[in-house]
């Protein structure tokens, strides 16, 4: 190859380098146009009724907040499956206690709002199940907790305690917005603010974001639960969550008892009673007399596991002699105060016990 033609091959090259580089943004613009995917938004409601009251969305402050809870909650895909999937297994009692109530169905979505109906969720301040009870106001509305039980974690149980409990408030504030909203921030939270504000309408009220967010995030549930298939969401019917079918028994329990042992009687598993009984922490069945699950066709059977399991127990719990008393699992002081007579004050002097923790295996000492 001579000089000359080199140079004019070098030459066509650069011209069709730059010719390439001018025409790139254009191929650029032209991918962008076609063949990236153009997102459009939901339909909004016209108008809305939450627990029978009517949403004023002529007030642009009141639809812009709904428009970004509906916004939010549509787009999390995810999210939204799931409390489809979950609704089939808990509305149907919610649904009905609420009937029998005579509450407004729409509070069926407070359980969504507050907790993707998870029995077993907790948040950052405590609140514990599908209701997010927490300790104090649980206990007010008959909720047991203690250490070897929390009935918060029982979705059957907080659901009457949640109903107990949105009784008393709607009596307090008279309509079932301020109910609610009562619910989240607290009676006497709520109180506060509208004697400082003096105003009862609660779109009219300026409370904490939390609150303010919590009404309109249970009507955009409510809008996208009612017609999924209009927000895109559609879900086969066998995908869809069942109520977990059980029996339902009431046992008196004297002394705390194994539930590996209870499950062995029964032919099942420690595994399905903790997830049947899920107000239950650690392992035993607890002291006292209250409403447990256990599979299907078991429950005729559990009166006499008990009872079995009982005496072989109180055979074995005993005091070696009259002087001490071996601790067996489950024991506390308080139930070893309880079976042999001792206070746990006296308890903890003869045994230089300074807290509460006792060793299974260990020997106290009852008498100086």
């Amino acid at each position: 190859m001579n000089k000359l033609t080199f140079i004019s091959r070098l030459t066509t090259f650069f011209l069709s380098l730059n010719l390439l580089i001018l025409t790139l943004p254009s191929l650029v613009v032209s991918a962008q146009e076609t063949d990236l995917p153009i997102f459009e938004e939901f339909p909004f409601p016209t108008s809305l009724r939450l627990f029978d009251e009517p949403m004023p969305l002529e007030n642009r402050y009141v639809w812009e907040m709904l428009d970004r809870e509906i916004t939010i909650s549509v787009w999390d895909r995810a999210q939204v499956f799931m409390w489809l999937k979950r609704s089939g297994r808990y509305f149907p009692y919610i649904e009905k206690a609420l009937a029998e109530a005579g509450m407004p169905e729409d509070i069926k979505y407070v359980a969504v709002a507050e907790s993707s109906l998870l029995e077993n969720i907790r948040s950052s301040k405590g609140a514990i199940g599908v209701w997010q009870f927490m300790a104090h106001t649980g206990r007010h509305n008959g909720l047991r907790k203690d250490r070897n039980m929390d009935e918060r974690r029982s979705f059957e149980k907080s659901t009457k305690a949640a109903i107990k409990h949105l009784k008393h408030l709607k009596k307090r504030f008279g309509n079932w917005t301020l109910t609610l909203a009562a619910y989240n921030l607290g009676e006497t939270g709520l109180k506060r603010e509208i004697k400082a504000q003096k105003v009862r309408d609660y779109y009219k009220l300026n409370l904490p974001l939390e609150t303010e967010r919590f009404i309109f995030r249970i009507a955009a549930i409510k809008v996208i639960l009612e017609n999924p298939k209009r927000y895109g969401y559609r879900v086969a019917p066998e995908r869809i969550y069942r109520p977990r079918k059980c029996d339902t028994v009431q046992v008196r329990i004297r002394i705390p008892l194994h539930i590996t042992d209870i499950a062995k009687a029964l032919d099942t598993d420690f595994k399905l009673l903790k997830e049947l009984n899920p107000e239950i922490l650690g392992y035993y069945l607890p002291s006292g007399r209250y409403m447990i699950k256990v599979p299907v066709g078991l429950g005729p059977g559990i009166t006499a596991v008990v009872k079995q399991l009982t005496s072989a127990r109180s055979h074995r719990d005993k005091k070696i002699s009259g002087d001490y008393y071996l601790v067996q699992p489950g024991d506390t002081l308080i139930h070893i105060a309880k079976r042999t007579g001792v206070s746990v004050a006296t308890l903890k002097r003869l045994n230089g016990i300074r807290g509460s923790l006792i060793i299974v295996g260990q020997k106290l000492r009852l008498t100086p």
